[in-house]
This record gives C-alpha cells, sequence and structure tokens, in this order.
C-alpha cells in the first residue's frame, strides 16, 4: 500500500454505566466514521494482516463470530473492516495490561461508514486508555508505521493502577459480586458499598462500617493494645514506652537482652529493630523508631518467626509467615549486588501489589542497614565467599500456613481481636512452631492491626490462597439470614414515554404505603416517602445512582426513559419488578440512529432482561410488540391489557389459560386474574367517583399499568384501591 490512510475518526465516546443494550455491565460505546477505510476491509490492505499480527500476536487466540480459536484471523484474511479491527486491538491491550476482557461488539448505523463499536470497560478512564492507545496502534498497522506496543500496554497497565481498587478491596467486591451482592464506588480510592439502600454495608480496603473506630484507635496505640490483652490472658512481650536513647538502653537492661525497639504507633514494620543485644545498637535503632511514630517501645525479644493470623468476626480464618533473607558473599560481590542476584533476582519479588513479597532496598530501608553495621558491613562491602550475611530477619510474611495454626493460637488470636474491638483484624504474632500453644514455647502476639492487608493470603509467595474476600462479605451477609437476595432492596423499574411519571410517582406511593420508606427518582425530581429531595437535573442518571446510597431506603422506584438506557444505561444492576409500557418517543432519539417505534424494542428490553429470577415482569398486553418481551424475562411475566369487544389480546388470552397473571380492565374495573380464577379487584371508575374526577382513556392505561404493577410487588388489592383514592396529584 503507497498511500497513506487517514485515521478512524472518533465521533462520539460515551461510558455506559449501567446495563444497557449491550450487555448487563458497564462497557464504553464507541461512534466511528471510517471515512475512506468504508473503501477498505482488511483484505483490501496488502501486509496489514500480517503487520497487525506482529503487533499482537495474541490475537490468534480470539475467537469472534467463528466460535474458535483463530477466528478472528480468519476474519481478518476473509476481510472486515476497521470498525471491528479496532474493537479487538482495543479488547487486546487491555487483556495484556492485566484487565481481561472478551466482550465487544462493532454494528453500522444507517449512515454509511459511521459504526458503533462497544467494548466491556470496568473504569471509564481505563476504557479510554486502552481505546486510545488501540486507535493509534491500528493506524499505525495500517499505514506500515513504527508502533512501540510494550509503551502502550504499559499506559494502559497505568491508568489501571491510577484506577482500579487495591487487590485487597477489590478481591472483597469480586467476592460481593459472585454472591450476587451489588456495588457502588463511593470514591476515587477503595471507598466501596456493598449493596442497596438500607441494605448496604461499607467497606474501606479491610474495613467495615462494622469496624468501630474506638477500636482502630486502640490498636494504634501498642502500648494500650498489650495492656487489654494481658488482662485477657493473652500472652504480649513485656515492654516499656522510652523517651530517649539512654532510656532506650536502660529498659533494655531491665527487661532482658535481647530487645526489640520500635515505634508504638507505627505500621507495616517501619522503624522496627529485632533481636538487639548491644548498646550502641539499641540507642540507633531509638532514633530510627523515632522517626516512624510519636513514641518508641522497647520489647522482649520473642523466639521465633513472625507470623500474621486474619480474624473476620471473631474466627480465624487465614494465617502467613515470614522467612529470614540471607545471602552468601562470593569474595567479588558487594552487599548491594547480592541482594540484587540472590535476593530480588525472585520473579515473586516486585514493587507492586501483584508481587507477594518486596524487592529488598538497602538505601531506603534503614532497618536493613543497621542489621548489616551490627554484622560488620556496609552496604558496599565484599563479604568473603561462604560468609552467610542477614538482610532481613523477618522478610514479606507471605508463606501460606493456614493449616498448620494450633486452635489454641487459633482460639487466642480471636480473643485477641474482640479485646480490642476489631470485627477483622490482622493479629501479628511471634512463635517458633504455630502448630504449638503459644505458651509452651514462650509466643507471643506482638501486634493487632486494624485495615490489615489480605495480599499475603490471596497470593501467598508459597502455599495455598485463602479465600479471605469470600469471609469478609459471609461477615457482612451471612447467609443463614434467609434472605434470597442479600444487600439489596426492592428496586421498580417503569421504562416507556406515556405518563410514565405519574405511573413511577403513584407506584412508590402505593410501595411506601405498604410499609417501605421508598425512594423514588422521576422527572419531577428525587422523593424520599413524601419528601422531595432534589429537583431532576441534566445529571439524571448520577441522581437516581445516589438514592441507592440512601441508607432510609427499604425500596426504591425508578423512571427511566429510553434516552437514559442510551445514554448511560441503567442506575441499577438487577430489578425486582420491571415495567414496559409502550415504545414512543423514538422522534426525540435520532442522535443514537433511532427513528421508529419499533427500534426501541432493544432499548427497553433492557428493563426485561434485569428482571430477577423470582421477580416479575410487567407488560402492555395491549401491544403485541411488548407482549414479545415476555420470553426474554427470567422472572414471572404479569400481563395488563384492556378487554375489547374480541375479548382479550392473544398473547394475554394464552398466558392466562397456562395458568398467569394478568390484570384485565373490563370498562373501568380491573380483575387482579390468575389463570381462570380472580384473585381480587381493583375498581378505578368507584374510585375516580369518589374522588370527584373522571380520567381520560389514557389516564385509565396509566393507572391500570399501575394496578398491575404495584400487585406484582405484592401489594393488595384493597392496599392498591386506597393508596390511589389517597394520592395526592390529580387522576385525571
Amino acid at each position: 500500500m503507497s498511500d497513506k490512510k487517514k485515521a478512524i475518526e472518533l465521533l462520539r465516546i460515551t461510558y455506559l454505566r449501567g446495563p444497557n443494550i449491550w450487555t448487563y455491565r458497564p462497557a464504553m460505546e464507541v461512534w466511528l466514521d471510517l471515512g475512506e477505510l468504508e473503501d477498505y476491509p482488511s483484505n483490501k490492505l496488502p501486509g496489514f494482516t500480517d503487520r497487525l499480527l506482529k503487533l499482537l500476536p495474541a490475537l490468534e487466540e480470539h475467537h469472534c463470530g467463528v466460535g474458535e480459536r483463530g477466528g478472528f484471523i480468519e476474519r481478518l484474511r476473509e476481510g472486515t473492516w476497521a470498525g471491528h479491527i479496532l474493537e479487538h486491538c482495543v479488547i487486546e491491550l487491555l487483556n495484556l495490561a492485566g484487565m481481561p476482557t472478551g466482550f465487544g461488539q462493532t454494528r453500522s448505523v444507517s449512515q454509511r461508514g459511521v459504526y458503533r463499536m462497544v467494548f466491556r470497560a470496568r473504569d471509564e478512564q481505563v476504557g479510554r486508555t486502552a481505546l486510545a492507545q488501540g486507535h493509534a496502534l491500528l493506524t499505525a498497522a495500517i499505514n506500515d508505521e513504527p508502533f512501540d506496543v510494550a509503551a502502550a500496554v504499559h499506559a494502559v497497565r497505568d491508568a489501571i493502577d491510577d484506577c482500579y481498587l487495591g487487590p485487597s478491596t477489590a478481591c472483597i467486591v469480586s467476592a460481593a459480586t459472585e454472591r450476587g451482592i451489588p456495588h457502588i464506588r463511593l470514591n476515587d480510592g477503595n471507598l466501596v458499598q456493598l449493596g442497596y439502600g438500607a441494605r448496604q454495608r461499607r467497606i474501606w480496603t479491610a474495613e467495615t462500617d462494622l469496624t468501630s473506630a474506638i477500636a482502630e484507635n486502640i490498636a494504634c496505640d501498642k502500648d494500650l493494645t498489650k495492656l487489654l490483652l494481658k488482662a485477657c490472658g493473652v500472652p504480649v512481650p513485656e515492654g516499656q514506652i522510652v523517651h530517649s536513647a539512654e532510656e532506650a538502653w536502660e529498659a533494655a537492661q531491665d527487661l532482658g537482652l535481647p530487645v526489640v525497639v520500635k515505634p508504638s504507633d507505627g505500621n507495616h514494620g517501619r522503624g522496627v529493630a529485632l533481636d538487639l543485644r548491644q548498646q550502641a545498637d539499641i540507642e540507633a535503632a531509638y532514633t530510627l523508631a523515632e522517626t516512624h511514630g510519636s513514641e518508641v517501645i522497647v520489647e522482649s525479644c520473642i523466639p521465633g518467626d513472625e507470623h500474621r493470623v486474619l480474624v473476620v468476626g471473631g474466627e480465624m480464618v487465614a494465617a502467613a509467615r515470614g522467612e529470614s533473607a540471607w545471602i552468601t558473599g562470593d569474595g567479588k560481590s558487594t552487599v548491594v549486588q547480592l541482594i540484587d542476584n540472590q535476593i530480588n533476582s525472585d520473579p515473586r519479588r516486585g514493587t507492586t501489589e501483584g508481587h507477594p513479597l518486596n524487592r529488598l532496598n538497602v538505601a531506603e530501608d534503614e532497618v536493613i542497614r543497621l542489621d548489616l553495621q551490627r554484622q560488620g558491613f556496609a552496604p558496599n562491602d565484599v563479604p568473603p565467599a561462604g560468609k552467610r550475611v542477614l538482610v532481613q530477619r523477618n522478610g514479606n510474611v507471605a508463606i501460606d500456613c493456614t493449616d498448620d495454626v494450633h486452635p489454641e493460637v487459633a482460639h487466642v488470636v480471636s480473643l485477641a481481636a474482640r479485646a480490642v474491638g476489631l470485627d477483622i483484624a490482622g493479629i501479628d504474632l511471634v512463635c517458633e512452631d504455630i502448630g504449638k500453644p503459644l505458651a509452651e514455647q514462650g509466643g507471643a502476639i506482638v501486634e493487632v492491626n486494624a485495615g490489615p492487608g489480605l495480599l499475603m493470603h490471596l497470593k501467598p509467595a508459597e502455599g495455598t490462597p485463602r479465600p479471605v474476600g469470600q469471609q469478609i462479605v459471609e461477615h457482612l451477609f451471612p447467609t443463614d439470614e434467609d434472605e434470597p437476595h442479600p444487600g439489596r432492596i426492592p428496586i421498580v423499574g417503569v421504562a416507556g414515554t406515556e405518563d410514565s411519571t405519574f405511573i413511577a410517582r403513584l407506584v412508590a406511593r402505593l410501595v411506601h404505603l405498604g410499609g417501605r420508606p421508598t425512594a423514588l427518582a422521576c422527572a419531577d425530581g428525587l422523593f424520599l416517602g413524601h419528601r422531595r429531595t432534589e429537583k431532576a437535573g441534566k445529571q439524571y442518571w448520577d441522581a437516581c445512582h445516589r438514592l441507592l446510597m440512601n441508607r432510609e431506603a427499604q425500596a426504591a422506584v425508578f423512571e427511566n426513559p429510553a434516552s437514559l438506557i442510551l445514554d448511560h444505561g441503567l442506575p441499577y444492576d438487577r430489578c425486582h419488578v420491571g415495567l414496559v409500557t409502550d415504545f414512543g418517543g423514538a422522534e426525540a432519539l435520532a442522535r443514537h440512529d433511532i427513528t421508529e417505534p419499533d427500534q426501541l424494542y432493544r432499548v427497553l428490553r433492557t428493563q426485561i432482561d434485569v428482571v430477577l429470577a423470582d421477580g416479575v415482569g410487567v407488560l402492555n398486553g395491549n401491544d403485541a410488540r411488548i407482549a414479545e418481551m415476555a420470553g426474554l424475562c427470567d422472572g414471572e411475566v404479569l400481563f395488563y391489557a384492556t378487554a375489547g369487544a374480541d375479548g382479550l389480546p392473544g398473547p394475554v388470552a394464552d398466558h392466562l389459560a397456562q395458568g398467569g397473571r394478568a390484570a384485565v380492565m373490563d370498562g373501568q374495573r380491573v380483575s387482579l386474574r390468575s389463570g381462570h380464577a380472580e384473585q381480587g379487584a381493583v375498581d378505578l371508575g368507584q374510585i375516580l367517583r369518589r374522588r370527584g374526577q373522571m380520567a381520560g382513556e389514557a389516564r385509565l392505561q396509566s393507572l391500570l399499568a399501575v394496578v398491575a404493577t404495584a400487585w406484582a410487588f405484592g401489594i393488595s388489592p384493597e392496599l392498591i384501591a386506597a393508596g390511589i383514592e389517597t394520592f395526592e396529584l390529580p387522576l385525571a
């Protein structure tokens, strides 16, 4: 190919945060204009496929429409368009960056050369970065220009590191997702809400909204922690708070050598010096510890290895052991060189959270330098050949030993967590054998930590990974509570255009009367019960989402116009009741390439797609197109329809004949039928007469939809009638 092709133009990028026309999950939708590339599918670009595969050889693994390995390559050689190729480039860059992504689609629109390309995107910024890099890569491959794939992957990985949850939080969120519990990220960090409304819990890494602030403050004070543990009979090392290097040496003599010197309120092992026996070492360790905490404590040194035991909800769920790190001199290499060659070369060591062991950095770790100094070595000294030098007394605690923990040790660490008052705690203990009671071997608990890291248990350097995320979710949402949907409040979604605000408001009123404080999002604003909390604005999806954060909400009702689904997705992941009323409003959706009512089927079906298996999809049986959605519903289907001179519409009659439910209006009386039996009725005519109002046919249809939806929710006919009669807005 001699002439250069102009790059694909990215017309519009939309991050769909909730269930949408493509997928249940967040996705990035991109409108593309191929320009001249519309006339150049891949088989008309000489050498293109080979160049692309050289850049991204793993594209061979993409199945694409063929359904097997190499399927996408087959499509490339047969000829496929640049929008489809961009989709796969973006997906592969995400895969290479460590965020596996398998979902993507590309579809043409009515305008020639314009396509809608979509791919799974867990985070908007990560998705945008992957899109930009994939776009640049594809352009380079088309025009036979150089491209740095490693740099592109690095850029995507940096975006993931900047934007995505940390490993501890992510494992808890993943475990919640496996249980069907939704989550909402509340900030750019690791504060996450699990569940909706009044059924929510919050986590911040491995802290929860059940974690006591008092307990956390106690855990930060090592001296106070030891006092409380000792009062409960938990073995702890003897120790003293000191205020000078001289006092540190005096305390060490009183306690008996060797000793440990550490900050009283430090963390992550910073400033901790172990096994000190000489006055100079103890005084130097005091100076180091002083820079890492408000006070310094000198403790008896407990023999053995450091262990970290995780306690969740009063139960020991995981344990890991640390080990010393040594180097052996070769007579030629310096200490620093030996550390790099013999310790840091271990592939398990690194600087990211994906590595179970940290790299050792002598220049940045004063404790390592002090340990070397006590052995007579400086970082640039060359140890004699065969000389073993201790570099780190207790390296990363990352060797799983959960199955070795003695029952008495498990009891003691659980007692320690309860004594401090933590629901989740990382207990640091030192002993020679965790398979024996601590008292037998002189072991002791040296620290109790709030918000413990979980990575050592999720990705141990040796041993079996432990499902600690599941344990924490079980602690927050116990399975023995006989709750089919932990963390969920009942949600009703109203999709359609005709009178949808009125329907949503009246349904919310009826749910509220049923005894649940109910949140409502509709065109009239946001409500909780009778109180409007804010007006509806341009950021409607955000407002809807905020309702799910309200701890007062025990149920929620959402008005979901087609534009919301197309621009953002639904504001919730699943619902208990989903209503579809009509296919109106197509004329306002031209920017989405929708001009005909029938095109709304794919949009509004989203509301039915997300109905839970034990939920109810409520469908307008008078519209045959809406009635067709019955086959899409995972839960029960409940039709509503008006009986005409020829009886009921065919789908509704068939549904009743098969024992299904339907709300049927004959005149102004709504009969609630299950099969051939009437389960109750709501006489709208009587209600209107008592209110002194007359309703037109359109409003009667809206009231019929309300009655059907309320019945689907489980509200009795009597309460439905009373709620409609006392509704504050006009029914006419």
